[in-house]
């Protein structure tokens, strides 16, 4: 899969102190993924991978990426579109 197929269809930013900054939704071979986070971490700016909550009050991954090519793809792609 080459980086062509993956567009952030929209950016949700906050403004503040937040360390959270946007969510961001991505279209994937034509499956739209919503609710990527991008934060401000101690390392600089990152992206987490959409989530849940469930009963038990800790937090879930709902999208795996099967590589970690896929993922590095994911998150330059959020980034990118974040900072312009």
């Amino acid at each position: 899969m080459d980086g062509k197929e993956i567009q952030v269809s929209r950016i949700y930013r906050f403004s503040g102190e937040s360390k959270l900054k946007a969510f961001a939704d991505v279209s994937l071979a034509g499956i739209i993924i919503k609710g990527f986070s991008i934060v401000d971490g101690s390392q600089g700016l990152f992206v987490s991978m959409p989530r849940h909550q469930g009963k038990d009050g800790k937090w879930y991954n709902t999208v795996y990426p099967t590589t970690k090519e896929l993922k590095t793809q994911l998150c330059e792609a959020v980034l990118t579109a974040y900072k312009e």
